[in-house]
């Protein structure tokens, strides 16, 4: 899998199109970054190229927001910053949702990793000091 780079917000939509090519069929995608990087703007932006007609924000609270695509079909976004036990990820069920065929996005997948499929395909962003961001695999 190759690096992707999103100059600026006008390039956003054009790069979550070219990653949700990259990454197939693979269901289980977990994004690692500090606060404030992108990562919720990012899955916005895949959120939209898959067509979802709701407004998409962090789950910061909620843990999980779920949608649906233009097919149909469901799309779990987790933002895992405020979990501090693995036990509180079996209480909101994270294995019905990752044994579903449902794409399932995470933020701060950290404490997650010990529970996540071996298919978990990761990545990294990074910012450049001219505000661009990077999508980079993690192997």
């Amino acid at each position: 899998m190759k690096k992707i780079t999103i100059p600026d917000l006008s390039a956003l939509d054009d790069a979550a199109g070219e990653f949700m090519e990259m990454i197939g069929d693979n269901r289980h995608i977990a994004f690692y970054a500090g606060m404030g990087s992108g990562k919720t703007t990012f899955i916005t932006a895949i959120c939209r190229k898959l067509g979802v007609p709701d407004l998409v924000t962090s789950p910061t609270f909620t843990i999980v927001n779920e949608y649906r695509d233009r097919n149909g079909n469901d799309i779990y976004h987790f933002d895992l910053y405020r979990i501090n036990k693995i036990e509180e990820l079996y209480d909101i069920g994270i294995e019905e949702y990752l044994e579903s065929d449902a794409l399932c996005l995470f933020e701060w997948p950290e404490i997650a990793e010990p529970l996540l499929p071996e298919d978990t395909l990761k990545f990294k962003i990074e910012t450049g000091t001219d505000g661009s961001r990077t999508i980079i695999p993690v192997e």
